[in-house]
């Protein structure tokens, strides 16, 4: 009798917790969320013959969201055979390939400082308790071990990267490192965030995206001035902003790079906490078709366009993510790319972006930069001088073009 009162009592107890923990308040759980990304191209290793062997390679990426836990993430997606790394570090950027004492930390990959990653495959560091700040600047330096012939690289950095030979992995400053400006094996970066409400939008795009004409180590392509307009803002939730633009990319045909639909998994559906995708591709399988056109070569017509447009639009909300469209900006003058066939094309797509409803919503990018006196040209003021890319002033204003509410929980 005393053992089946002592059960009972037992279980009034279990009961009373279960009863507690049911009604206390939740801590979420803290959500990955990626907070710096590019898309990652093929280049034979003796196209920039770098001294790549046993090497420490410092790249410097500017997150947009910060956070208290990262990881990093490595491709070697194009590679044919093994890449090898004998460690990683990560730490707050200084000057001139500089770091920031005192912030330099090592990466581990399942508990070990090297790490090899497959041909064809990316890899994830392990998380690593670090502070980082939104819209900091990041040194990422790799020892490399071994590399493969086809390199994973991205050629449109905007960033001064940093090649020296042997291990400096936690070297303050390097000595005599070579510069130049390119992104080698790093794919993205990924940062934990507590808040329900955070996520990352995914920007599709080309050259206008990866940002043409910006100036180095500035910061200042559109999506970089659109983050700092973001976070200005003192309601704004936690937003995580991709970069995937590559410069000449098409949505249709590979040309720098693979087409947009091609790239589509990889450079969105398989980004962390990515909730939104903004489109703003086309204008190179337009300006592309001209030649083309000369030639009797097949090319992408305004309905193969849209129609490609159409395709993405579905598959990303297979995976319930929300989908806006950017219109395609003006580029008469640009006698390499423009003809009237051409610009008859990019209006009856910008006119199924703006009215036929498949997407969410609509960022009118055409509408910002136009000539209003000319609207097939754009507007002085936001022509970089080659008719197709914006000035400073016109990547500012493409940022500026971006509502606010769209990227509202």
């Amino acid at each position: 009798m005393m053992n089946i009162c002592r059960v009972t009592r037992n279980v009034e107890r279990l009961l009373m917790v279960v009863a507690i923990l049911a009604f206390a308040p939740r801590v979420p759980a803290a959500t990955w969320i990626g907070t710096w990304a590019t898309s990652p191209l093929a280049e034979p290793v003796t196209k920039e013959n770098l001294p790549l062997h046993d090497a420490t390679l410092r790249q410097i990426i500017h997150v947009s969201l910060g956070g208290d836990t990262v990881r990093l993430r490595l491709s070697n997606v194009f590679g044919h055979s093994p890449l090898s790394f004998y460690g990683a570090h990560i730490a707050l950027a200084g000057p001139d390939g500089t770091i920031v004492p005192g912030t330099d930390q090592p990466l581990r990959f399942g508990g070990q400082a090297h790490v090899t990653i497959p041909a064809g495959a990316a890899y994830l560091s392990d998380p690593l308790a670090f502070d980082l700040a939104d819209q900091a600047d990041l040194a990422i330096s790799l020892h490399l071990a071994e590399v493969p012939e086809i390199l994973t690289m991205h050629g449109g950095s905007r960033t001064t990267s940093y090649l020296q030979s042997g291990d400096a992995l936690a070297a303050e400053a390097l000595d005599g490192a070579t510069a130049f400006t390119r992104w080698y094996f790093i794919n993205g970066l990924d940062v934990t965030h507590a808040s329900a409400d955070a996520g990352a939008v995914v920007i599709l795009g080309d050259s206008i995206t990866d940002g043409y004409g910006t100036t180095t180590d500035h910061n200042n392509r559109w999506t970089d001035e659109f983050v700092r307009l973001w976070q200005a803002r003192p309601d704004a939730a936690p937003l995580g902003v991709l970069n995937h633009g590559i410069g000449g990319n098409r949505i249709l045909r590979d040309g720098l790079g693979p087409n947009a639909l091609a790239r589509f998994d990889r450079d969105v559906l398989a980004q962390t906490g990515v909730r939104w995708l903004l489109v703003f591709e086309g204008i190179n399988d337009i300006g592309t078709a001209r030649d083309a056109r000369k030639q009797g070569k097949d090319s992408a017509t305004a309905a193969d366009i849209i129609a490609a447009l159409d395709q993405i639009i579905a598959r990303a909300r297979n995976r319930d993510l929300r989908v806006i469209g950017a219109t395609i900006t003006p580029y008469a003058g640009a006698d390499f790319y423009w003809s009237t066939d051409g610009e008859a094309d990019r209006l009856a797509v910008n006119e199924w972006i703006r009215n036929r409803g498949r997407f969410d919503a609509v960022v009118d990018f055409d509408a910002a930069l136009r000539d209003p006196a000319d609207p097939s040209r754009l507007a002085a003021e936001y022509d970089s001088g080659d008719h197709l890319h914006p000035s400073l002033a016109g990547y500012q204003r493409l940022a500026e073009a971006v509502a606010p509410t769209l990227f509202t929980p």
